[in-house]
């Protein structure tokens, strides 16, 4: 079983010690990090847009995963490219029609990004299996996208099964990102599952284990 890649989310993060905390990101193992973008709209939150993204990303090698929780993705998508995104996800819940959900990925293809596309925990995997070809990741969420801190949600394990065995059958190279609730003990279980990515935040972040808590995620 390989590693997975850790992504640490930045939302968690102490904002007055920014450049310290990606410091220790970099430090870690992980590879990524992770951005929670929020609008008030689509979750009951609020966070930052693409100008925290590009006064970061020219001074970091990690990839920078920007995961969109907002009603209008298109609109916003090529100003967070533009900021220095590598991966941008969207979510399902906002194109329920699947011709318009596969246009919105080639949107955000032909802007020179790589796609994700996330689900909800109450909504059915099925809804992506047309579209998984034209992706190159999921991200499955284990909580109610909006706020940190709230406890896995075991189903989430059952989609991550599913996925493997879809990528499998066609020969997919998309990645399994998880979201939420994920610690020592959640993360053996998405791993075991197949995931690819996991994001973790409260769980890294405001800890003098941070190292040592990576290593316990990858395992």
């Amino acid at each position: 079983m390989k590693k997975p890649i850790i992504a640490p989310s930045l939302l968690s993060a102490d904002f007055y010690c920014l450049e310290k905390e990606i410091k220790r990101v970099e430090t870690s193992g992980a590879t990524w990090l992770h951005f929670d973008v929020m609008d008030g709209h689509f979750v009951p939150n609020l966070t930052f847009g693409a100008p925290v993204l590009a006064k970061l990303s020219p001074h970091t090698d990690l990839t920078m995963d920007v995961h969109l929780m907002i009603e209008e993705p298109l609109r916003y998508a090529a100003d967070f490219v533009k900021a220095g995104a590598d991966f941008i996800t969207f979510h399902q819940e906002c194109f329920p029609i699947i011709s318009e959900l596969k246009q919105a990925i080639q949107v955000l293809h032909q802007l020179g990004v790589q796609v994700g596309v996330s689900i909800k925990p109450n909504t059915p995997v099925d809804v992506l299996s047309s579209v998984l070809p034209l992706l190159d990741m999921v991200l499955i969420m284990s909580v109610e996208p909006g706020f940190g801190g709230q406890a896995f949600q075991m189903n989430a394990l059952d989609k991550i099964r599913q996925l493997v065995q879809w990528r499998q059958a066609d020969q997919s190279s998309f990645l399994i990102q998880v979201d939420g609730g994920i610690n020592a003990t959640t993360a053996a279980a998405c791993r075991e599952a197949g995931a690819d990515v996991l994001v973790a935040g409260s769980y890294l972040f405001g800890h003098d284990d941070f190292n040592q808590r990576v290593g316990w995620l990858q395992g």
